[in-house]
């Protein structure tokens, strides 16, 4: 198999590009980045949104990991333009590219902001969607969504790839729209699509200082520059953290089993430990394996930020054999002195 990794030089794609190759397939890498080392292998400096750069990087390809994008919640409705370029009209290009060039197999960095807020349900009225959280809420320290029907306190759950999508911020509208445009290119040509809906990815070569990451980057660049690590709200929001070799691991088996999918289709799949854990958690675990200094949890809010979104991973591990292999505990110590990338360029 020989595939191409969009955005191998970054967090996520490099590690991809590592159990590619380790699996003996050919890769080729675009990226806006050069190659970190002579001898990187077959590499196209590029932007995804370049149909030149696109076309050359496809030849002799089998299959595509699009890793390549805009990713966090960045610097507010600023950004929009941004991140539907990068990730709307990129993967746009990319795929007309693979129609014209007749590669057929597609493996799709998903996310699970798709699904805003996740499961819920209501002791009285079950399985519930709340709406989105109100400024005048969050600026009270009102945190926890309430049932919408009788306001009762909700008991989070692990969500699903059948829930309802209800992205709420441009990122997450932008990670939707990928899929909508997979979909669409997988009808039309007879192409074969995976989703995975990545949850919080963390671990090496995680990039550091820079809006566009992670909330564990943002605690191991705090930790780094001796600084204690800030958490918004009141730290308890549930999200599943899930090592980056993991992911790339899902990526494997997701190439690995493309050609036995139905032809014209996208099937989506969580890519998580199925594990949560709270945002705090994260936190004082990195705090502790690095020595300090003790997390500082301030109450502050990101408006687009949803409160509970954690997954359940059944459907990958039953239908591609995919298991996490890093635990929390283990991940976090390990990623507590783990080497940290500088941030990536922005595109233009």
């Amino acid at each position: 198999m020989r595939v191409l990794v969009t955005g191998g030089a970054g967090f996520i794609g490099s590690h991809v590009v590592s159990a590619v190759r380790t699996a003996g397939h050919e890769v080729v890498v675009l990226d806006l980045r050069p190659p970190p080392e002579p001898g990187a292998g077959e590499w196209i400096r590029g932007d995804v949104r370049d149909e030149e750069a696109v076309t050359r990087a496809l030849r002799g390809v089998t299959a595509v990991s699009h890793q390549a994008a805009m990713v966090g919640l960045g610097k507010g409705f600023s950004d929009a333009a941004g991140y539907v370029s990068v990730n709307d009209l990129g993967t746009a290009v990319l795929l007309t590219a693979m129609a014209e060039a007749g590669v057929s197999g597609l493996v799709l960095a998903g996310s699970m902001v798709v699904y805003g807020e996740g499961a819920y349900a209501c002791s009285r009225h079950g399985t519930v969607r709340p709406g989105p959280r109100s400024p005048a809420d969050l600026a009270a320290g009102r945190f926890e969504p309430r049932c919408p029907d009788c306001g009762a306190a909700l008991v989070p759950g692990l969500v699903t790839e059948d829930a309802p999508m209800d992205p709420r911020n441009v990122y997450a509208t932008t990670k939707l729209a990928q899929e909508h445009l997979a979909a669409a290119w997988a009808r039309a040509t007879g192409g074969r699509a995976v989703s995975l809906r990545y949850h919080n990815v963390y671990g090496d070569r995680m990039p550091r200082d820079t809006p566009y990451a992670g909330v564990a980057a943002f605690f191991r660049s705090a930790l780094e520059a001796g600084a204690p690590p800030r958490v918004f709200e009141d730290g308890g929001q549930r999200r599943d953290f899930v090592h980056v070799t993991d992911v790339a691991g899902a990526n494997l088996a997701a190439l690995t089993a493309l050609a036995d999918r139905p032809e014209g289709t996208l099937r989506a799949y969580n890519t998580g430990t199925g594990e949560p854990h709270t945002v705090g958690e994260a936190a004082r675990a990195l705090a502790t394996a690095r020595g300090g200094p003790e997390p500082v949890v301030t109450g502050e809010y990101r408006l687009g930020d949803v409160r509970h979104v954690t997954a359940s991973s059944r459907r990958l591990r039953d239908e591609l054999g995919w298991r996490p292999r890093v635990g929390f505990a283990a991940g976090m110590a390990r990623f507590a002195t783990a080497p940290l990338a500088d941030a990536p360029p922005v595109p233009a």
